[in-house]
């Protein structure tokens, strides 16, 4: 059974660990990670950006999807289902079909009219028990065509945000999505911790979690990060287990060509790479 993403981060805040939300893309995304967090014992979140849910053929198919395995699978630790990025209309859309958390990402909005509308959503969520992840300052990269050079959140605006009664806060702190440049300046410290200080017990979220380093990680959740997001990693993984058991010819050998053979490498490495995050965020064990 699904749940909202608001308890497992306050405990996840209070005991200085962060959760996970790992994006999905397809079947075996979405089991390699079940099976992982299942595993470690750990929480988790699954995200879903508008264009991972397109893809997957509409938001009400991968609730059926995920709501099939964690029966199947016998899922037993606290699992989200969250919007990654979402608009408006795409928040109240996943709230429809029966999604356990959503953001809604007003960062690109005015502070008044990111406010207005996260005010209507917060007032829906808290309704129907789902958590509500909003944005303050873009962040960099790309995501789903929308591009940000990572610039830092303003803690003002932050704590106007926060007070909205919001679940958790994204804020930007010269994290980008994708892989970081070389010429990358680093996360500002400064700035989680001026944002911390006006939002207090708010789990804080950090996205473009790949290719961080471990030691920037840890840092950013003993200054209050209480989410991570990870995608780009898992698809890394994915494509070079891939590509190494077809440059191997496996897939010409017997039935290899089956598709759950062909994908199999891949589902196993998308495991492992979840299993080291969850290890370096702190979440092994916190189910």
């Amino acid at each position: 059974m699904l749940v909202s993403a608001k308890e497992m981060l306050t405990k996840a805040k209070a005991g200085k660990y962060a959760v996970g939300q790992f994006n999905i893309n397809n079947l075996e995304w979405t089991k390699s990670i079940l099976l992982t967090a299942q595993e470690l014992n750990s929480p988790v979140i699954l995200g879903v950006s508008e264009g991972a849910g397109k893809y997957m053929c509409g938001y009400k198919t991968i609730v059926g999807m995920v709501n099939g395995m964690l029966e199947e699978l016998g899922i037993t630790v606290p699992v989200a289902l969250h919007l990654d990025h979402g608009s408006y209309d795409g928040a109240l859309a996943c709230i429809e079909a029966g999604f356990s958390s959503v953001m809604f990402d007003g960062s690109h909005y005015p502070i008044d009219e990111n406010v207005a509308k996260t005010t209507e959503l917060v007032k829906i969520c808290n309704e129907k028990g789902i958590s509500i992840e909003a944005e303050v300052g873009s962040i960099g990269g790309e995501e789903d065509g929308v591009v940000g050079a990572g610039e830092c959140a303003d803690p003002d605006e932050c704590k106007m945000i926060a007070d909205l009664g919001v679940t958790m806060l994204a804020a930007g702190i010269g994290n980008i999505h994708g892989k970081y440049p070389e010429n990358w300046a680093g996360l500002s410290f400064e700035t989680l911790d001026a944002v911390q200080q006006k939002t207090g017990d708010m789990p804080l979220v950090l996205h473009g979690g790949t290719g961080i380093p471990a030691e920037m990680i840890q840092k950013a959740i003993s200054l209050g990060v209480s989410k991570i997001n990870v995608n780009t990693e898992c698809q890394l993984a994915f494509q070079e287990a891939t590509r190494k058991y077809i440059e191997a010819g496996k897939d010409l050998e017997g039935k290899g060509f089956d598709p759950r053979k062909l994908l199999a490498p891949g589902a196993e490495a998308i495991k492992a790479t979840v299993k080291e995050k969850m290890e370096l965020f702190g979440s092994v064990g916190k189910a």
